[in-house]
């Protein structure tokens, strides 16, 4: 096979147009274990992505209130400052990929591209509603990171097409990511969930990862919780956090495989969604934290 290692992203681009077919290797940490494994096969073409300076930088627009992160921005980036205070559960769900070598490796439009309902850095996307710029020799084109997420390891993806550039917005409020797993480290989330605060639209976002086809969002819950909030105090009460877990779980549509039971992964996102709940606000059984 050939492998390209372009400089810049027009020539990327120009190659991809040539070769719309070529696999696109960015961290190569899914990659690599799909090939490793018999699943996938390289086509004639392999554009490696991680020496395009576009796509490895970021940049803050403190007048807008938005964060454009390049498609090649690794884990270990994410976790640093000053994004990690700009978006605390992006940081904290990439804590959580891996090992420090996967972290180094692995990219946040890799995570994307796969489009694996395990990704950990996916629920936070989509809890964050981040919009996805996308390029191609025809053009771009920008879309929900909803409209992305199309399947298992399925995206919106066109021939021709590459993840250039995510765009989030800093929100005003707590935010943050929690997994389970058969262990403690260097593990494929069973069950994940980001919650995400907007104080200043007095609404809470929730997504759930592994427990469906995509990641799910959770209109249901997600209401229940913003209804229940006192926003002058930040309060809310242990019987609506309860109820709020019921929602989540009642949202996923999991299944069972070798990881896990189907009915595990729904208590756990339920589980994770209350605990979530509890750390944003204060209840009567404690303060926030």
């Amino acid at each position: 096979m050939t492998v390209s290692v372009p400089h810049s992203l027009d020539d990327a681009v120009r190659l991809l147009g040539e070769h719309p077919d070529a696999m696109l290797l960015a961290g190569g940490t899914d990659a690599m274990v799909e090939i490793n494994d018999g699943h996938r096969r390289p086509n004639a073409m392999v554009i490696a992505l991680n020496r395009v300076p576009d796509l490895r930088s970021w940049r803050h627009d403190p007048v807008s209130g938005t964060v454009t992160i390049g498609a090649g921005v690794t884990y270990t980036e994410l976790m640093q400052e000053p994004l990690a205070e700009l978006l605390p559960a992006l940081a904290e769900a990439s804590r959580t990929v891996g090992s420090p070598q996967i972290r180094n490796a692995g990219t946040l439009g890799g995570n994307l591209g796969t489009c694996s309902p395990a990704g950990d850095g996916l629920p936070v996307l989509s809890a964050l509603d981040a919009e996805i710029r996308i390029v191609s020799s025809s053009g771009e084109r920008t879309i929900s990171v909803h409209d992305l997420m199309v399947g298992v390891k399925q995206t919106s993806l066109l021939p021709g097409e590459l993840i250039a550039e995510i765009d989030l917005k800093v929100r005003a409020g707590w935010q943050g990511y929690a997994k389970v797993g058969v262990r403690n480290a260097m593990v494929i989330a069973v069950a994940s969930a980001c919650l995400a605060v907007d104080s200043e639209q007095r609404r809470v976002s929730i997504a759930l990862g592994s427990v469906g086809p995509t990641v799910l969002r959770c209109a249901d819950a997600e209401q229940q919780l913003s209804n229940a909030v006192d926003w002058t105090s930040g309060a809310v009460s242990p019987d609506a956090i309860r109820e709020f877990g019921t929602l989540v779980s009642a949202a996923s549509t999991p299944i069972t495989d070798h990881r896990s039971t189907a009915e595990y992964r729904s208590h756990a996102v339920g589980v994770l969604g209350a605990r979530l709940a509890r750390r944003a606000f204060a209840t009567s059984e404690g303060a926030a934290g």
